[in-house]
């Protein structure tokens, strides 16, 4: 038999994931309203060649939602470290609840989250196509079709829902260290460019661009699930450690 107790945690757990769901359902109007943006810059196209010679030319445009994934993903960082800030948390215990239900409950939104921005995202490149086709004056789209197999949308939504998830789940982390101590907002963004700026300098091959390559140019759906969801899980865990030392409001 199944204790009060277990029911108790449970419980807490899916009316508190459901709370946020409600709560926070303006976020996704913020998300719709930055993909728009992303579409309006992605119409010059995402990629550009051309050539010609004896009296033709040909010029070649890309179009994608990489641009489009590119500002979910730093919509899905910002808001996680918006759900770690005291006026979310201090919501939390409008319930029974601790920081285990809290940060259980946090995670399960910020899965949600990610995987309705990444389907968002995606469905954004067929129609960047279409408008091409019919709006941008262009006289061929050499493409096999403007839309995606059941096939490659499944992988590419499992691809990108993992993606956007590891920004949440970084921007989950980031917020909690922040919460821990106001410092970690000068020192975090100071580590972060202070590496980008010894790493340009430097050359390629180093930290940073080790792990950027290792996470994003993995060809292998295998290795990156393993890569970007074990990233996914130390992220989390990390955060729901650290968030131990947070006060706790009785």
């Amino acid at each position: 038999m199944m204790s009060l107790s277990e029911i108790s945690f449970s419980t807490t757990v899916k009316r508190l994931y459901f709370y946020k769901l409600k709560a926070n359902v303006g976020i996704f109007s913020s998300l719709v309203l930055l993909q728009i943006m992303a579409i309006l810059f992605s119409l010059n196209g995402t990629g550009q060649m051309g050539t010609g010679g004896m009296g033709f030319s040909v010029s070649v445009n890309y179009y994608s939602a990489n641009l489009v994934i590119g500002f979910t993903m730093l919509w899905a960082f910002i808001q996680s470290i918006m759900l770690t800030t005291k006026s979310f948390r201090y919501d939390d215990f409008t319930f029974v609840t601790n920081r285990v239900t809290s940060n259980i409950a946090n995670i399960a939104f910020l899965v949600t989250v990610s995987f309705v921005g990444a389907v968002l995202a995606l469905l954004t490149s067929p129609l960047l196509k279409v408008v091409a086709y019919y709006f941008l004056n262009h006289e061929v789209l050499l493409e096999t079709s403007a839309f995606y197999s059941p096939t490659e949308f499944m992988i590419g939504v499992g691809a990108t829902s993992l993606y956007v998830l590891l920004f949440s789940a970084l921007g989950y982390l980031v917020g909690t260290f922040v919460q821990i101590s106001k410092i970690f907002s000068v020192i975090l963004p100071a580590v972060f460019f202070a590496t980008l700026f010894l790493e340009a300098r430097e050359g390629a091959g180093n930290l940073l661009a080790s792990i950027i390559s290792a996470l994003f140019t993995e060809s292998s759906f295998a290795l990156f699930f393993i890569k970007v969801g074990g990233s996914v899980l130390l992220f989390f865990f990390l955060a729901t450690i650290m968030s131990n030392r947070l006060e706790v409001k009785q």
